[in-house]
């Protein structure tokens, strides 16, 4: 980063400060993000929208965790810093609402989760609550991937890839192929199965997914998912 672009750390506040020794303790922006439970972008909004200082206590508590203690498993410290999250409040002392995504599933069991690029490099967070909402709910769960056309273990529309899918195949121009596993008609999968699997990816939807299509034979373990939708619902 060159000096002209390069933010002066007197201008950072106390939640970017600590960001910042925690990356330089080998954390990333998405490890602090799961430390406190939240999305990466929000950490990223410590140091270009000042935001943050609800988290300082926490992220105080975490940063002497690691420097004193030697801990650095993201979950121990996930542990460290609970107890010291707050919710902010108003002027008036009331709770301040939280603006997170709704998670929208119909009465008959029906959702969609599409995220793009920059969401699943962050882990598709904003999908776990949809597929936690969906185990809960004892719903059936389906998923459409995009990966570069080299990516894929198997040919284009192999009925031994994704059977009995109306959708096989999409092929884009950008040499990548969208292809959809589970519906309806198949019965899908059960949503408490990949609800497991992301709860044993640390919430990495994205590693949950990817997970999933390399140890069933139909991604190299090297592929990249480059956009992903989650489909939700009510078993007949």
């Amino acid at each position: 980063m060159s000096p002209r672009n390069r933010r002066p750390s007197s201008k950072l506040n106390e939640a970017a400060h600590l960001a910042d020794q925690l990356q330089a303790a080998g954390f990333t922006k998405r490890d602090i993000a799961r430390i406190i439970d939240r999305d990466a972008s929000l950490v990223s909004q410590f140091y270009t929208r000042h935001k943050g200082a609800a988290f300082v206590p926490a992220l105080t508590r975490v940063l002497s965790a690691v420097q004193t203690a030697g801990i650095t498993d993201t979950s121990e410290l996930a542990a460290i810093a609970a107890p010291h999250i707050t919710r902010r409040t108003t002027t008036s002392g009331t709770r301040a609402r939280v603006r997170t995504k709704a998670v929208l599933i119909t009465p008959t069991g029906t959702g969609t989760g599409r995220v793009g690029a920059q969401a699943i490099a962050s882990g598709s967070t904003r999908l776990r609550t949809l597929i936690a909402e969906a185990a809960r709910r004892g719903l059936r769960l389906a998923f459409t991937v995009r990966v570069p056309r080299t990516g894929y273990v198997l040919p284009s529309g192999s009925r031994t890839d994704s059977p009995g899918i109306r959708r096989d195949v999409v092929q884009r121009s950008d040499h990548t192929e969208e292809r959809s596993y589970g519906s309806s008609a198949t019965g899908g999968f059960d949503a408490r199965e990949f609800a497991r699997r992301t709860d044993d990816a640390g919430g990495d939807v994205t590693a949950a997914v990817h997970q999933w299509l390399v140890e069933t034979g139909r991604i190299d373990p090297d592929a990249r998912i480059l956009h992903l939708e989650i489909r939700t619902w009510r078993p007949r």
